[in-house]
Formats: C-alpha cells, structure tokens, sequence
C-alpha cells in the first residue's frame, strides 16, 4: 500500500493565528518526507475556513523548498477559476523547479461562492472545466498552442516552460459523481477519489471506473489515491471521538448549506466514512479496505495531528 495526506490547511474557529495553521502543516510536510509518504497533496480552497490555501502552486513552490523526494500533488488545481494557459505555466514552472516532483491533480469544484465569485456559472463549469485540462494538457505536449473551443482561443501560443516531466507531470481528475467518473473513464485519465463518500459508496465508484475505462478501450495503470478520513487515538474510543469532532467540523463547514441526505450527518461520517480507532483497529480496517475497495493508496486526510503522528509512527511501518 502506499501512502499520501491530502492536506488541508483549516482554521477552525480562528482559534489562533493563519500562519500557524501553515507553520504545523510545514511541519508535517518535513516528517513526511522521511518517513514513507509517496506524496503530500494540497488542498485549494477559496473563501472559507475550510481550507485557507488559495494558492497549491505557490504553496506547492514552498513545499519544493523544503523537500528534495516527496512527490508535490494538487488536490486539486480548480481548473474552471483558471485562464489555462497560465494554469499551465504554473503548474509546469513547479515541476521545473521542484525536479519534476509534480503529480497534477484538477477538478471543478464544488462550492458555490467560488463559481459565484470567479464568474462561473454552475452550467458552464462541467465544459469550461474539461476544456480547459484539455488545453493544459495540450500546451504542454505541442510546441504552439492553437485552439478553438467554447470559452477559450489561442493562436500560435507558445506556452513556457514545459514540464521536466516528459511529456508532462502524470495527471489525476478528480470524480466523486458518476457523471464526474464517466468522463474521467472516456478519456482515460487516472482518478483521485473523494473523501466524503462511505467505503461502500466508494467501492462502486471505483467498479464504474474501471468498468468505463475497459468499455472505451482505456488501460490505465497510475494509482489510484483514496481520500480517507483517518482519526487515531491512544484507544478505539479516543479514535472515535477524535473521529466525531472531525466530523463536526466537516459537515459544519465543507457540508454547510447542501442539502443532508442523511438524518445525522455526523454520525454517517463516524460510521460510514472516517477510519478511525486504536493503531491496531485501524491497521486492521486498512487491511480489509485493502482487499474489499481495494484500496491501494490511502491518501489520508489526519483529523487531529496526534493521528497524523500514530498514522506515521505506528499505521505504515505495518502496512508499507
């Protein structure tokens, strides 16, 4: 199995300053570094506590620094906020300066005040968003960018740097909706899974995928990183209230204003969704994951640092 964290960097009631919230997420990236991780993850969001990282190539320029082997992913890079083209430089800048370090990982988004504020009307973000990976991924393999599509034109662009990677940084599109997983599948592309989804529900997803890939004629062999809500205690009560108040902040603030499905979100998450206990409960629950999902990257997503820490101390050396 390997191993990724998805990381966020929240601010959960502004208990204490934001560049602390950065400093501890630096910290944990300096610890993944030695320790077993395939790759750190960063987490863009905009206008909210959820996750006070508007910038993961900025971001990302920053971790390079302070790493010389951990893999840099976007999880993700919100592609319908950007102008592709300079999507595409950033990106391929980082992987220039990084040492060809980057996994890049897009998606569309998901919350409204982002599209409301970016000018992105929840109609067009499906077909701005897969055109514009298109012509990310266009301007990388082709010496000038020419294009004609439906929100962007470019003629004889030459679009620099390109990636160090050849032909480019290996790319992920984010799915968690079928009509998400679909088109992923149709054209190919490799996958990153969500993290609010339950185990079952991610089982399938992952049987859809693969199932699309193999209809349309697509072999794809890139990993296939699972989010995870990951909560490690001492006991298996403490990994379940640490999984609890993880979930509170969850549903009160990714999950704010859309609609439950659910009569007690929380306890979905607690039940459904975090892997959470002692080392040894959890250790166990990632070997049945592995074989029933299966699950092959965990791309954690530590709900307190303490799991982080069992999750790095005591959960991988079992595992990797």
């Amino acid at each position: 199995m390997k191993f990724g964290v998805l990381q966020f960097f929240s601010w959960p009631g502004r208990r204490f300053p934001l560049p602390t919230v950065y400093e501890r997420a630096l910290d944990r990236i300096r610890i993944m570094e030695t320790t077993g991780y395939d790759a750190v993850w960063l987490a863009e969001h905009h206008f909210s506590t959820y996750s006070v990282c508007p910038s993961v190539h900025l971001m990302g320029m920053h971790v390079a620094g302070i790493t010389r082997n951990l893999r840099i992913g976007t999880g993700v890079s919100l592609a319908a906020f950007y102008d592709p083209a300079r999507l595409a430089e950033e990106v391929a800048l980082l992987d220039v300066l990084s040492g060809g370090r980057v996994n890049w990982g897009a998606g569309r988004g998901f919350d409204r005040k982002e599209f409301e504020v970016f000018g992105v009307t929840q109609e067009d973000s499906y077909p701005r968003f897969r055109e514009n990976v298109d012509i990310v991924l266009r301007a990388w393999r082709e010496d000038r960018l020419n294009y004609d599509g439906q929100f962007h034109r470019y003629r004889d662009v030459e679009v620099l740097p390109k990636p160090l990677q050849k032909p480019h940084p290996p790319v992920w599109i984010a799915s968690s909706s079928p009509d998400a997983i679909s088109w992923s599948a149709s054209q190919g592309h490799a996958i990153l899974m969500d993290p609010h989804a339950s185990h079952e529900e991610l089982a399938e997803k992952y049987r859809a995928y693969r199932r699309g890939l193999a209809e349309h004629g697509h072999r794809n062999d890139q990993d296939t990183p699972m989010a995870r809500l990951v909560a490690i205690g001492k006991t298996d009560a403490e990994g379940r209230e640490i999984a609890r108040a993880g979930a509170r902040w969850t549903v009160g603030s990714y999950a704010k204003g859309r609609r439950a499905r659910h009569r007690d979100p929380v306890e979905r998450y607690v039940d459904q969704v975090v892997i959470h206990g002692s080392p040894a409960r959890v250790i166990d629950e990632l070997k049945r994951l592995e074989e029933e999902l299966p699950l092959k990257y965990l791309l954690a997503a530590p709900l307190s640092h303490a799991s982080f820490m069992r999750l790095t101390d005591e959960v991988i050396p079992a595992l990797a």
